[in-house]
Parts: structure tokens; sequence; C-alpha cells
């Protein structure tokens, strides 16, 4: 099915329109899908949001370059709304966490792309905290309520037919599962509020500007880069790439901010507290990576019997804010290890993000490809096809052919492949901070076989 918006976002009067392509959802496939209709109770702080998932969308922050716009994928997930996006040079995940308590109406349930064009960014900035905003997501969005007179409609905001090809890029699915195993293990903290927050904020660098990299530490009057690591500290490579937060920053009443929860330097993420909302913005461990490249889920994604462990949990999956682990492990009778495996697989086909405020999954659905896993891992593709080509050297040691070398691979099974070593190039540039390397895979795959 080609999914294409058949008619573009508008502001118009006091009336927000946003366009949705076909989505997933609890009945099946939606062409004209509705996932609210209703008014905001902080305009600004919606319109705000959507532009800085747009500024991200269209920037790449790595070597800066303003490219075209990327349609940011939104979620309805009954008690909020969520819309993702990815900085064009991938190394930016940015995710606007649109809560009950800011909307008057019933948030519905699915997951599609929503339209923000260039028109629409031009409007948005026209919107002010004190107007009256009805905002109608979806197709209901062909008609909009007059706000001065609301027992009368407006037939059709633009007669014209609009045809646009939605561009959801294949780096984003594979960028989606990694975000979602780098923020399981991300760990708040410090925290700044109010006057804190907005003068951390303004005192940021441009997009343009070049690569800062430090310990980010909490002042009395904010937070500032330090070269050296000191308590509460969290690490942050290219502190231009959380620029876009200047278009919110009178609205900010807080933020927290992660690193990673063995406390070493590498990702990072802040998330901003708003009036009924949540803007959530990470940055891979350097400005030139990508979140597609992480290969953070490896490691799970090579357990065996996985695939069949995800397809079951799938089937309980009802477009979830919140998933309940607990509730799933014991509705399939597995342990810790098993599941989040299985996890981590729906994490990889862009079922599953994770949100660190909540600690917990949320459910989205995108189109379906069984061979997603393999397509987008080609690391636990080629360890597969080397499971044959090993052969034990000593206790927890393991030689390991491939293109006419043999590779020593230093793996203890009740460690896990997290706290393996290898001699090959990959492993020697990355150790596993960036997953597992080939070898180290295979041999994983060769002991799950015994």
């Amino acid at each position: 099915m080609a999914r294409i918006f058949t008619h573009q976002s508008l502001f118009t009067e006091g009336n927000l329109a946003l366009a949705l392509a076909p989505a997933l959802t609890p009945v099946g496939v939606v062409c004209d899908p509705n996932f609210f209709r209703g008014f905001a109770a902080y305009p600004q702080v919606l319109a705000r949001g959507l532009l800085v998932l747009a500024d991200v969308a269209a920037t790449r922050y790595f070597n800066y370059t303003p490219v075209a716009l990327r349609d940011p994928v939104l979620s309805a997930q009954g008690d909020r709304l969520r819309a993702e996006c990815f900085s064009a040079c991938n190394g930016v995940y940015a995710r606007l966490d649109l809560l009950q308590s800011g909307f008057d109406g019933k948030i519905a349930f699915g997951t599609t792309n929503v339209d923000i064009g260039m028109e629409l960014r031009k409007a948005l900035t026209q919107i002010k905290q004190q107007d009256k905003l009805h905002v109608n997501i979806g197709e209901d969005g062909l008609t909009a309520s007059s706000i001065s007179r609301p027992s009368e409609y407006v037939t059709r905001i633009n007669e014209t037919i609009h045809e646009r090809p939605v561009q959801m890029p294949d780096t984003w699915v594979r960028a989606l599962g990694n975000a979602a195993g780098i923020h399981r293990n991300m760990k708040a903290v410090f925290t700044l509020k109010g006057a804190q927050a907005q003068a951390f904020v303004a005192s940021l660098p441009p997009a343009t500007g070049k690569t800062q990299s430090g310990w980010l530490t909490p002042l009395r009057t904010g937070a500032k880069l330090m070269p050296r690591r000191t308590p509460d500290a969290a690490f942050v490579s290219g502190l231009h790439r959380l620029n876009a937060l200047k278009r919110i920053m009178t609205n900010i009443s807080g933020m927290i901010f992660y690193m990673p929860s063995d406390g070493e330097a590498g990702p990072f993420m802040a998330e901003v507290e708003l009036p009924s909302t949540r803007l959530t913005v990470s940055l891979t461990a350097e400005a030139w990576r990508g979140y597609s490249g992480e290969g953070s889920l490896l490691e799970s994604l090579a357990h065996q019997e996985v695939v069949e462990d995800a397809e079951s949990i799938s089937s309980l999956l009802g477009f979830d804010a919140v998933v309940n682990e607990k509730l799933i492990a014991c509705k399939w009778n597995m342990d810790a290890s098993r599941l989040q495996a299985a996890l981590a697989v729906l994490a990889v086909s862009g079922k599953l993000g994770f949100d660190a405020h909540d600690q917990a999954y949320f459910h989205r659905e995108l189109p379906d490809d069984p061979d997603r896993v393999l397509k987008d891992n080609p690391r636990l593709v080629a360890a597969r096809k080397l499971t044959d080509a090993i052969k034990s050297i000593g206790e927890n040691r393991w030689g390991v052919s491939s293109n006419e070398t043999e590779y020593i691979v230093f793996y203890d099974p009740a460690q896990g492949a997290q706290q393996a070593k290898c001699t090959c190039t990959w492993y020697l540039n990355h150790q596993n901070k960036r997953g597992p390397c080939k070898h180290i895979l295979s041999v994983q795959l060769r002991e799950e076989m015994l």
C-alpha cells in the first residue's frame, strides 16, 4: 500500500489540522485515521514542541547541513500522543510526549506519520499561549470547527488535493531499535528546575557550532560543560545538538539529565519538563555516530527461539503507553533474560520504544517486515555463517576462522557477550560499546546451540 499524505497539515483561524498517513491501529490498517479532536490546554507548548521535532529532523548536526524535511512518527496511546524523529545525521533522537491532561478530548490508538511541512512550520510560530486552539489530528482535520461559531463548520480547509509521499527512512527503523536498547540502560543523574533549566538552554551553542564535549555539571545558576568529571555530572558529546530546545526555552519548568547506568562516558539524554508535556532529546556517544549503527541489541538478538517469543508477546500489545513486563512474563512463563531478548526483537522491528521517565517500554506499530531483524543487523547474519568455523583452543577461548584469518575470542558463557574480548579490528576499535563483533556473536550462538 502506497503511503501518502492526501492533505497537508494547516493552521487557520484558531484551528490546527494535522494530516496523517494511513495508520496501523488495533483494528488493522486505517486509510483515514483520526487520533484526536478537541482543544489543547497549552497551545504554545504544542506548537513549539512540534517545531523542535521539525528542526531536529531537518538538520545534519555532524558537518552541519539543513536537509529536506522528514515526517515524525506519531503514536496515539489512549492517554498520550507521542511524536518521534531522528536528525538527518541520525545522531539525535527527539520525542514529544503530549499527555492527556493537555487535551480536553479522547485520544485514540494507532501509529503513523504526521505531516509537518514548511507552511505549517511558519504558521506554528504564530501560536501564542493565550490563544484558544482547536486541534484535529487525522481525518477530522479535513473539517475544522469555527471557534467563533462553534455550531457551524467549515466544510473543507483546502479544496486542493495535496498528495505527498511519506518519507520514512530505513535507517529510522534500525535507529528506533537501537535507541530503545540504549535508553533502557540510561539513569537520571541530576535535575535543573525553572530558571536554572532555562538559563542552561539559553547558553547552548548554535546548531552550526563546533563539537563541544565534556562533563555537563550542575551549578547554582544552571549547568556548564567541564573538562573533568565531578559528582552528578553527565558526559555529553556535541552540546550543539541540543540547540533545538531553544524553541521551548520560556516554557520549560525543569530538566532531567541521563547517562549510561554503568557511569561511563557514552550516550546522553535530556528530558525537558513542560506543562502536560515531556520532550526528550538523546544524543549518541559521539557527534559523528548515528543510532542506526549502534548495535545495542545484538547480544539479545543472538538468543535461540527469540523470534518465536517475540511473536507471542506481540499478540498482547495494544498500543500501550506502558508495557507491563511482569504481566507478559507471567502470561508466557518467561524468565527475565528470555523476556528481554524477545522485547529486543520487537524493538528492532520498530514495535517498541523505551521511555526512561516511566522506565518502561511503549508500543508503536510500523509496517511489518518479517526479515527486518536480519536485514538491519548484518553482523548477526555474518555471525551465523561463522558458527561452523569455530574451534575450542582452551578454557573460554575460541578460534574463529574468517577470511583466511583466525581470530581469538575470549568468551565466558556465565558473563555473556558484553564481557567478551576478540582480537579483530572491530573489537580493538570499539570494544563492545557498539555491540559485540561478529566473532563474539558467533561463539555466543554456538554455545547456545549446544
